[in-house]
């Protein structure tokens, strides 16, 4: 632990305080030790926090940040792959204390807002980018809840079960590789992107399934895994976090059934919101599917302090090739177990 002045800078996967920080605050899953352990545990990195302690040496805000290193530079990223990471600081004067210390150091710094506006009136830092998110609140009741979402949400539900559709949790790590091939595929098939090394994926299940924090629920069709939703489970709420199914058997409207499903199991568990995560705001289809569900939405904003001005044309020319290198390894007549090792080489760098 760093201390200066009222200011520690604490490792947030083992420290207590952090730990104190993030059950007293209004934190989300990206928060949380758990979370930071899957990053470090995949890319390597050693994530960071600052925190403000009172006069009585309490937590009173915080902020998580990797330091990234590589080909792309040295930047800062709080966090790296999460749909967003508030800082938890109620005041523009905690979140000063906490960020000022990382401006000094003269890197670009990259931070996901959502709920706290208050990075969004510092004007060392800028909007770059900006996306929708989408939450449900599950603490009404189920008929409240069905009368909520949309007809066509209601009619591809009761077509799943017509056609004998059945939803179960993932039982084993085999079933967690099938699950992974499918979101390859639709990574790369419809979307033309890579996808996170399956490392990432083994370590969601090692640090969230297997703790109870977590599931993998699976539609099967006539005895076969035709799609799946991963949920994560951080204090009160519930998160969808990916979704991959079979190309070839969506006619048999197997996402809308596991949405359901998982609402029903959030229940269950006493959670009071299902969170449906980040949608680019290009993605159209995708937001109006998470709209159909009855969801409040919002805008998540990504804003970067670029200290050193514009990219340079190194990095410029860097981020070009790494586009025209997952183009290549996306192309249909690539083997998909060459698309998967890009994915291990390269997905590193997409922060």
């Amino acid at each position: 632990m760093n201390v200066v002045g009222n200011l520690v800078r604490v490792d947030p996967r083992t420290d207590s305080l952090w730990g104190q920080l993030v059950h007293q605050a209004p934190s989300s899953v990206f928060h949380s030790p758990d979370w930071m352990q899957v990053l470090s545990d995949t890319y390597g990195w050693e994530p960071s926090a600052h925190i403000l302690l009172d006069e009585h040496g309490q937590p009173q805000a915080g902020i998580p940040f990797c330091r990234i290193s590589d080909i792309l530079g040295e930047r800062i990223v709080a966090l790296p792959f999460s749909d967003y990471c508030d800082p938890l600081a109620n005041d523009e004067e905690s979140w000063r204390f906490l960020i000022d210390q990382l401006v000094s150091e003269r890197h670009p710094i990259s931070v996901r807002c959502l709920h706290n506006d208050l990075p969004l009136g510092d004007k060392r830092f800028a909007v770059v980018k900006q996306a929708k998110w989408h939450r449900l609140d599950l603490l009404r009741d189920l008929d409240a809840l069905w009368k909520g979402m949309h007809d066509s949400t209601h009619r591809a539900i009761r077509k799943s079960e017509r056609e004998g559709l059945t939803v179960r949790m993932a039982q084993s790590e085999q079933e967690l590789r099938v699950f992974f091939e499918m979101h390859l595929k639709i990574r790369k098939y419809k979307y033309g992107l890579l996808a996170q090394p399956y490392s990432f994926f083994q370590n969601i299940w090692r640090h969230f399934v297997e703790q109870k924090h977590g599931f993998l629920m699976l539609a099967i069709y006539e005895g076969k895994i035709v799609a799946g939703d991963f949920f994560l489970e951080w204090k009160d709420t519930l998160y969808y976090k990916f979704n991959a199914s079979l190309l070839d058997d969506l006619s048999h409207r197997p996402n809308d059934l596991l949405i359901w499903q998982g609402i029903q199991e959030g229940k269950s568990r006493g959670l009071a919101y299902l969170d449906f995560g980040l949608s680019d705001i290009d993605q159209e289809g995708l937001i109006r599917y998470k709209r159909k569900f009855g969801t409040e939405e919002k805008t998540i904003s990504f804003l970067r302090h670029a200290p050193n001005g514009p990219p340079t044309p190194v990095e410029k020319e860097m981020r070009d090739l790494l586009s025209k290198l997952t183009n290549r390894f996306t192309d249909q007549l690539v083997p998909d177990l060459v698309t998967e090792r890009a994915g291990e080489d390269l997905y590193r760098l997409f922060t």
